[in-house]
């Protein structure tokens, strides 16, 4: 590893490297070599997010640790790219026009809370991605979900929403973890 590489810029230019190598692989059949390190053959998670011209076009990424950061990094491009349910697949035409970004997670940590208002009063806006369960109701959020909705209240209400909950839902058997990202964009 180089001292680059080391530091955390390096990682992310080498980050947004293997996702572009793995969109261009996977679009447009342009086979370059992908950047090499020891540490992407570590485990790890992360998410993927395509922009246009600012607006999303695509986001997919691992909450638990499953494969290889190296892995984890193509397999989320690609599926951000060819997979989000939200957007059409992106075709190769729109690849110079699409900037990437990379979202490395920490391990998650449960949050213990006894009420929404003290849940509410553990978050840390700006700072915290969050995973809410609740039976079969799954929802995520990166911290770069701050910038639209920085208040803790309504973070959380959304939050609720997209894991297919009413935005005004309790229960004592909800559970919620809490992660930090280190995040690189093109």
């Amino acid at each position: 590893m180089t001292e680059i590489e080391d530091h955390p810029e390096g990682r992310g230019t080498t980050l947004l490297a293997l996702a572009r190598s793995s969109l261009e692989e996977a679009l447009a059949g342009e086979s370059s070599s992908p950047p090499e390190a020891d540490w992407l053959e570590q485990p790890g998670a992360c998410f993927v997010t395509l922009k246009q011209e600012g607006r999303l076009r695509g986001c997919i990424g691992s909450i638990h640790v499953h494969r290889t950061l190296a892995e984890d990094v193509r397999e989320n491009a690609r599926a951000a790219a060819l997979r989000d349910p939200r957007f059409s697949p992106l075709s190769a035409d729109e690849l110079g026009r699409t900037s990437i970004e990379v979202s490395l997670l920490s391990p998650l940590e449960p949050i213990e809370f006894t009420s929404e208002e003290d849940l509410l009063a553990q978050i840390r806006p700006a700072i915290d991605g969050l995973v809410l369960e609740y039976q079969e109701y799954r929802g995520t959020f990166l911290p770069a979900v701050w910038e639209s909705l920085p208040r803790p209240t309504e973070f959380l209400r959304q939050l609720k929403r997209k894991a297919g909950l009413e935005t005004d839902f309790w229960s004592p058997e909800m559970k919620i973890w809490r992660f930090t990202v280190d995040h690189w964009s093109e």
